[in-house]
């Protein structure tokens, strides 16, 4: 079987690379899926996390007609702020107003990965908990400014310079990156990938 990551991120590239660690010749291709991020009427937060990992795995499946039985990885990362979901900013005013909504409190980052070869499909999510310092406006405009937010669920990565916003999180660290390894590795190890 041919691994196929559903995803350009690099972030999501590095940490699948992590999941192979001790196997053998552990490799994968990748596609880049397009799939509609609309959230359905009435779809908690989780519903739609898991929804997508497994819409951009079989979207990616899809584009795999050059591979050889193929098992493709597909994951998806929101933000949730009391309930509702932050999305990537489509402005600099709204990564402002997001991270100014973040300041001070805790939040909830969930991350589903799915694996599917066309016959079967598993999901899982993980959510973690992350409690954000309080930020100034000069903090949160100097942020804005570098760009980094742009591209972010909630308007920031922990990875990077986001990082220094982030008191303290309960959960798994690799999962708010934007794939959750342990999850990863056991999906893997379901369809004999590791």
């Amino acid at each position: 079987m041919t691994l196929v990551l559903a995803s350009q991120s690099p972030r999501r590239r590095e940490l699948l690379a992590q999941a192979g660690l001790g196997v053998a010749g552990f490799s994968f291709d990748r596609v880049n899926p397009d799939i509609d991020e609309t959230p359905l009427v009435g779809e908690s937060p989780a519903n739609y996390v898991a929804r997508l990992a497994v819409e951009k795995a079989k979207a990616g499946l899809a584009l795999c007609g050059h591979i050889n039985a193929p098992v493709v990885l597909g994951s998806d990362t929101i933000v949730v702020l009391d309930g509702s979901l932050l999305g990537k900013p489509g402005d600099k005013d709204e990564a402002v107003a997001m991270l100014s909504a973040l300041s001070g409190r805790e939040h909830e980052v969930m991350t589903a990965v799915a694996l599917t070869d066309g016959d079967r499909t598993l999901c899982d999510t993980v959510t973690t908990k992350v409690r954000f310092a309080d930020l100034s406006r000069q903090d949160i405009l100097a942020y804005v400014d570098t760009g980094e937010p742009m591209d972010k669920a909630g308007a920031y990565g922990i990875q990077g310079l986001g990082g220094v916003f982030v008191e303290a999180i309960d959960g798994s660290y690799s999962a708010v990156v934007g794939l959750p390894l342990v999850e990863s590795r056991r999906l893997l190890a379901a369809f004999s990938l590791i």
